[in-house]
């Protein structure tokens, strides 16, 4: 059995904003009203706010991003001690600390805020002195303070160490170069951007929507409700010209 209808992937826009609940349903709306077969909720702090609101309402399959990255960091930890970078939305929720607990409730679970990444990727700064001098600065309540020749001047104590860090914000991967040479070989850098492309293929697979062999070529298409001009920037300096089609929409209205 294969079913050749699209993927919905919905986010909260490029800002990455924390999105309501009335405001999440209207634009799921409007993705359902496509006839997709499923809907990835693309987004951390929606996730967190509303994935289990959002199974309710809809007759197709809803994935979030956060179990299947609590999942991967469960099975990456060694030392059974895993540290979580999110906005501040997504951290107030404990939604990743309850993800992990409920894959192994052995884990000791660090969750850390680090809301100057977010404008520092939309800005376009994933790499350079800049993009390392911040992420050095939101990572070290986790990892400890360098100095100037990388060695840990007041590292945390051994008993605390993690050993995995999680990016729990979707942004947080194309910091990722940045981000392991900052946390070093010792820690496994998880995202949950990889972990829920992985759990999307079993989520098809199992639900019998796998697209058929020698179907049209995936063609992708984006839909805002910010600016059009803008999302379009953001997108072309974040990953070239993969990303171009986008289209306004208003919530509640087709496009």
């Amino acid at each position: 059995m294969t079913d050749p209808r699209p993927i919905g992937v919905f986010d909260s826009g490029v800002g990455g904003l924390t999105v309501l609940t009335e405001i999440l349903r209207r634009a799921l709306d409007e993705l359902a009203a496509r006839d997709v077969k499923a809907i990835v909720v693309a987004c951390n702090t929606s996730t967190a706010v509303a994935l289990v609101d959002l199974r309710r309402r809809y007759d197709i399959p809803i994935l979030g991003v956060i179990r299947p990255g609590a999942s991967a960091a469960a099975l990456a930890t060694r030392s059974r001690r895993v540290g979580v970078i999110a906005t501040p939305a997504t951290v107030r929720s404990h939604a990743y600390f309850e993800a992990i607990k409920d894959e192994n409730p052995a884990v000791e679970v660090y969750e850390h805020a680090t809301p100057a990444l977010v404008p520092l990727v939309e800005a376009g700064h994933v790499a350079g002195p800049e993009a390392e001098a911040a992420v050095s600065e939101a990572l070290a309540p986790l990892l400890g303070t360098r100095d100037g020749v990388g060695e840990f001047i007041f590292p945390l104590p051994p008993s605390t160490a993690i050993d995995t860090l999680l990016l729990g914000c979707t942004h947080y991967p194309l910091l990722r170069p940045v981000i392991a040479r900052q946390a070093g070989d010792g820690v496994a850098i998880v995202d949950s951007a990889t972990a829920t492309a992985s759990a999307l293929v079993e989520l098809l697979s199992i639900n019998g929507l796998e697209a058929p062999d020698g179907g049209p070529v995936a063609r992708h298409r984006q839909l805002t409700t910010g600016d059009v001009d803008s999302f379009r920037a953001i997108a072309a300096r974040l990953f070239g010209d993969a990303f171009a089609d986008v289209d306004g929409i208003e919530l509640g209205v087709r496009a």
